[in-house]
Parts: C-alpha cells; structure tokens; sequence
C-alpha cells in the first residue's frame, strides 16, 4: 500500500482525507492525518462562537469521528524532510518521530500574524482558534458581571472597553458580532447604560474589509459607526502594556479586551523547515493540479493546498493566486483527493479552477453584508444568505443539524450569556478549599 502522509488537519487536509476515503478502495493506500488538535475548526463560525450565537463544540469537526479509515497522529509536524521521505512530528508527550510516506500533502494551515509591538503577545488574543473564540466570548460576559457591580470611573469603563486591531474580514466580523453581543448584554444589566460601551476598531490601511468593493466598505464602517463603534483608519498600534492600548494618532485607550487579527503568515514548519521550494511569503511553490513544483521543475509525490500554498488562480488570470480562504481552501482539498486517487490508479490529476462565489461576512445578528460581482446585499438579508450559506458549507449531516438546531433554539429562547471563564482555571477552586482546609 502506498502511505499519504496528511501534514495538517485544517479545511484542506480533512476535505482531502475524507475525499480520499471515499474515492480509495480498502487497501490501495494507507492515509495518516498529523494534526496536534483532534478537530477541523470551521473558522467561519468562530465571530458566531465569540458572540454565543454557537455553541463552541458545534464548531469543530472531530477527526476520529469522521475519518473512520483514516490514521489521526496527535502531534505537531516540526520537519518536513522530502529528499528522504519523511516528516518529523513532536508528540503529546515531547517526543520526537518520524513518518515515513510515498506522498506527502501539506496543508498545515496559517497562523496567526503577530508584529513585534511591546505588550501585544502579554495582553492581547487571537480570533484563529475555537479556544481563542471560546475565551473572548467569556471575557466580554465577565466583563459585564463585574461592571455592574462598580461604580462609574476609570475600573468600569475598563472593563467596559474592547479594542480590535485588524479591519480584515476576520477581524470586521469578529468585531460586528461582538459588538451585537454587548448591545444584547445591555438589556440584562439596566446599571450600564450603553454609552458606556466602548468599541474601538483599528486599521493600518484607510479601509476595512479590502475583500468588497469601496462603496461596501464606506457601507460596513458607516453601520458600524452607527452602532456606537469607533473605528480608526491610517492608524497603528505602538504600544498594549498593561493593557493601555497607544495608538499612532496619540489616542490612548484603557481597555478590559484587546483582540489582534491583523492578518496571517504561513506555517514555520513550511517556510522555515522543509526542503519543498517556497516562494518569498514562505508559502509552498504548486502547479494548478496542487502538485508541488513548477511547470518546468515539478517536485513529485509532494502536494499542497490551503493557506500555505501558492495555488495559480486560473479563474484570474495570469500571475494570480488564490486568496487564503476557506472557500478556496475546501474546494482545493476536495480536488487534491481525486488527483491522489488519479495518479495512484495511473490516470493523469485535473487542474483545480474555481471562481468564487463572492463575499459575505456577518456582522452582527441581523446585519450583514453580501457581494457576489455587481450584486450587493446588506443588512438582515444578507445575514439571512450568510447562515444559509455557512449552514450547506460546514462538513458532514451531523455538525449541520447541530448547528441548525442551536440557531434555532437561540432564536426562541434568546442567547445564552452565562459566562464560564473559570474552567480556564479548572483546580483555583479545588486548591483553595484545599488551602483553607490546611489552614483550619
């Protein structure tokens, strides 16, 4: 049997095992998934999880639960050695192994990009991961606990202040959906009033959401100021110690909550440790059909999709790649599948075109912005389209129904906003009734 070697479980490497399973017969070919989570996170729900409006666990799709024939390896690719057929993975419990395979599909997935600004890595969060989703949403809930309790000043205002920097899709609609959430919270604690809410969002360029068009853009930052939020455009951010967010206009923001989704960067274990040829964004070199190499050096037995790999954009034109998305990302992943099963059965691999379906992004509970060509839909009916969509695009019967289900409890019952930021810390209550017991 021949051995495929899946280096990352993200969009592309679970689309590309699962497509495998069922094209191969049993026997033709052994695959091996290496991924130190046991779940694909569907990114596009993480502002929806940040916000409540998802259950966190409604997110992710479990590997071993949807992968039946396939190996799952829990550890983190540090290597990836072509010349000698094999990847070096680190596992749970710190050791070091190395897999061998016939043909190796990288797919390790970006990460998040940080710049080197003093106090960001100490006092900031991501929005790329379920767990980061998971811990903003319990922030803001706790936030509100304690506020409430607090009299008006510095502490409660604080407290009361959330900072996004990044006006990238990511971060515009991790911030509208965030910001729905507070407006909701309001209701519930009448002490606050919502003039006490601070959001500010903060953007180098001098525009958010640089995947719609200009009118779109001008559109999603007017109802965002709308909403009460602040948003700050040809601004930097130069300093977050101990919390004082220092911005490149000289504003100065005191903030409970600062959120960092200014862009991605590829893998280290792809640009900084491999042998495949990578481009100057560190990003795996491929052909149209997702093999590795170029039309005149093709590197065989190695493939790459997803946001670590320079993929041609056929439907562009010449000299394009397509962009980092999870549109193109499960789309490229399902066509890899068939070009492995075609090369292992002697048949020649398809080149991967797609043209994109347009843009949507949520921005809160009804509101939403739609693009696809010359049509622009914004508002509740594109927040309608945005669910549907995402609801058909999130993999396998069972995570759909669980979504739906939940969407439609929430739209019943209203959202859950009990916060449980203490099962971050699991053993504080467990060791201080051990304390005091020692104590007395």
């Amino acid at each position: 049997m021949r051995k495929i070697v899946i280096v990352g479980g993200g969009y592309a490497g679970f689309y590309t095992a699962w497509g495998l399973e069922k094209r191969l017969r049993r026997g033709e070919a052994e695959v091996i998934v290496v991924d130190p989570a046991p779940y694909m996170t569907y990114q596009p729900f993480l502002p929806e999880v940040a916000a409540g409006s998802i259950e966190a666990r409604h997110a992710i799709v479990p590997l071993h639960r949807h992968l039946r024939r396939t190996r799952i390896v829990s550890g983190r690719a540090t290597a990836i050695d072509h010349a000698a057929r094999t990847v070096r993975v680190e596992l749970p419990d710190g050791s070091m192994a190395d897999l061998s395979y016939d043909e190796v599909v990288v797919t390790a997935g970006a990460v998040t990009r940080v710049f080197p600004v003093p106090g960001i890595a100490e006092k900031a969060i991501g929005l790329k991961r379920i767990e980061e989703a998971v811990a903003v949403r319990d922030a803001v809930l706790t936030a509100f606990d304690e506020a409430v309790s607090l009299r008006r000043g510095p502490e409660r205002q604080r407290r009361l202040t959330v900072v996004f920097i990044g006006g990238g899709f990511a971060g515009v609609e991790g911030f509208g959906e965030l910001l729905s959430l507070a407006t909701a919270l309001s209701k519930y604690h009448p002490d606050l009033s919502r003039d006490e809410l601070a959001f500010h969002l903060v953007d180098a360029s001098d525009h958010i959401l640089p995947e719609v068009t200009p009118p779109a853009r001008v559109w999603v930052e007017r109802h965002l100021q709308s909403r009460g939020a602040i948003v700050h455009l040809n601004t930097t951010v130069t300093s977050v110690v101990d919390g004082r967010v220092e911005l490149s206009n000289g504003v100065s923001i005191d903030a409970g909550l600062v959120v960092w989704t200014a862009g991605i960067a590829a893998n280290p274990v792809v640009s900084r440790h491999t042998d495949l040829p990578t481009d100057e964004r560190g990003l795996v070199i491929v052909r149209p059909d997702l093999r590795v190499g170029t039309e005149d050096e093709p590197i065989d037995h190695a493939w790459a999709a997803g946001d670590d790999a320079a993929v041609p954009d056929l439907a562009s034109g010449a000299g394009a790649y397509t962009i980092p998305n999870a549109q193109h990302a499960v789309r490229q992943g399902k066509r890899l599948a068939k070009n492995l099963a075609a090369v292992i059965r002697g048949r020649t691999p398809k080149a991967y075109r797609h043209r994109s379906l347009g843009t949507i992004a949520t921005l809160g509970i009804g509101h939403g912005i739609f693009q696809s060509g010359p049509i622009t839909i914004k508002g509740l009916p594109a927040w309608i389209i945005h669910r549907g969509y995402h609801v058909l695009a999130v993999p396998t019967w069972e995570r759909k129904t669980r979504v739906s289900l939940g969407w439609l409890g929430a739209l019943f019952l209203g959202r859950d906003i009990a916060s449980l930021a203490s099962v971050q810390r699991p053993r504080d209550a467990f060791r201080d009734d051990a304390t005091s017991r020692r104590a007395a």
